[in-house]
């Protein structure tokens, strides 16, 4: 049975019925927002109804929001005017909007948004064990609501005659996987002629939200050191791209392997790791996944733009990179031989995303499921704070807790 998510103002007034919540990005074109609003035209007054889909980069609590200063920016706002009904030209109604025109019965009149390709995708920053209030981060927001103007600053709109559903703005991996990168380095040490050689790798370049990533790694100890650990660390780089270029980096994993390498040995060993959420949820800022719902994401997948570059991309740009460390210091000297760059690192981006669905593809081109329709109306009264939602699965894991002294 179809699943069409409903939500409808404190009064009545106007119906916002949407088909689903997330719309894919495919990097040169991204899917419309088209859904139904139904409207009470008895109780307008006079007034007319509108909807609006909104793209905002709220970077502080609602709470917040006092004498005027909003801890929010709108980065793009559409609206649309459905009621009185227009003479402008719109697209032709697609089959879920025409199944949710038939299921909302009269008064229903539908609308399609088009997302521009330079807007970011859903991000959420992971906020503190004690925050209840919205995540910052990215999201989009489709509202209904009644009133004169469609954008007057100075018109007071009522929450009575307003609703709002968020939805998503996601990216799943794409079908072909490139090659995995390959990094080298050599590095000599002082009072040691012969240098550490470093070989990291991995089998592709792109791997799921979940899955364990095997790193293939290399090590030529002709030095007179030992290398006493190998280390891997995943870090996730969180590039702000509104006001400035700022950039947050975080580590979303760290392990360490007890294994020595003597000097004039080689040690050749494949390492698998795997980067989740629920070993992570202590560090306030990370990015994860957009979520609609107080329930557990993924980490941010890794923001694909255009090969050609989209060089006014706005909001939050999410990347990986996996370090790999061969440790030449004892316990004792490590945080002093951090600072004089003690042992051999090297460097290679990862890319982490979903996996695309089985089934993409629309489900309303199917006449038995345009006549099976099931409303998700949990929640009727308007609360900014709460939506009806989908679950998003959260990943278990299957690793203790790491241990490493990098933070």
């Amino acid at each position: 049975m179809a699943k069409v998510y409903k939500k409808s103002s404190r009064n009545g007034t106007v119906s916002l019925y949407l088909g689903k919540r997330d719309f894919v990005d495919h990097v040169d074109k991204v899917e419309d927002v088209d859904g139904v609003i139904q409207v009470n035209t008895s109780a307008l007054d006079g007034r007319r109804a509108f909807v609006s889909l909104s793209c905002t980069f709220r970077y502080g609590s609602e709470d917040l929001d006092v004498c005027g200063l909003k801890f929010r920016k709108d980065i793009w706002v559409r609206r649309q005017q459905v009621y009185p009904v227009t003479g402008e030209q719109r697209p032709a109604n697609t089959a879920m909007q025409q199944a949710l025109l038939k299921k909302a019965g009269e008064d229903a009149y539908a609308f399609t948004f088009t997302i521009p390709t330079n807007l970011p995708c859903s991000v959420a920053l992971q906020p503190g064990p004690d925050f209840a209030g919205k995540a910052c981060g990215v999201d989009f927001e489709v509202k209904a609501y009644i009133a004169n103007e469609a954008d007057n600053p100075d018109e007071e709109i009522s929450r009575k005659d307003t609703t709002r559903l968020l939805i998503r703005k996601i990216q799943f991996a794409p079908d072909k996987l490139g090659a995995g990168p390959e990094a080298k380095i050599t590095k000599k040490f002082l009072m040691s002629d012969q240098p550490i050689q470093l070989i990291a790798s991995t089998d592709r370049e792109l791997y799921y939200h979940g899955d364990p990533i095997p790193i293939s790694v290399k090590i030529i100890n002709k030095s007179n050191k030992v290398v006493r650990k190998v280390r891997i660390t995943i870090e996730q780089t969180a590039n702000v791209v509104l006001y400035s270029a700022d950039k947050y980096t975080k580590v979303v994993l760290c392990e360490e392997y007890p294994d020595q390498i003597q000097p004039s040995a080689t040690h050749e060993k494949e390492y698998q790791v795997t980067p989740l959420l629920i070993n992570n949820k202590g560090k306030i800022g990370l990015a994860l996944d957009g979520k609609l719902k107080d329930e557990d994401t993924n980490l941010a997948s890794t923001s694909i733009i255009r090969s050609n570059g989209e060089k006014d991309v706005l909001g939050i740009l999410v990347s990986y990179t996996i370090k790999v460390t061969a440790v030449t210091s004892g316990k004792i000297k490590e945080l002093v031989g951090n600072l004089l760059n003690s042992g051999v690192t090297v460097e290679m981006p990862l890319v982490l995303m979903s996996p695309k669905p089985a089934e993409r593809t629309s489900r309303w081109s199917s006449l038995s499921h345009q006549n099976s329709l099931s409303l998700d109306d949990q929640y009727e009264e308007i609360d900014i704070r709460r939506n009806t939602e989908i679950d998003f699965p959260d990943v278990k894991s299957c690793h203790k807790p790491s241990t490493c002294s990098v933070s």
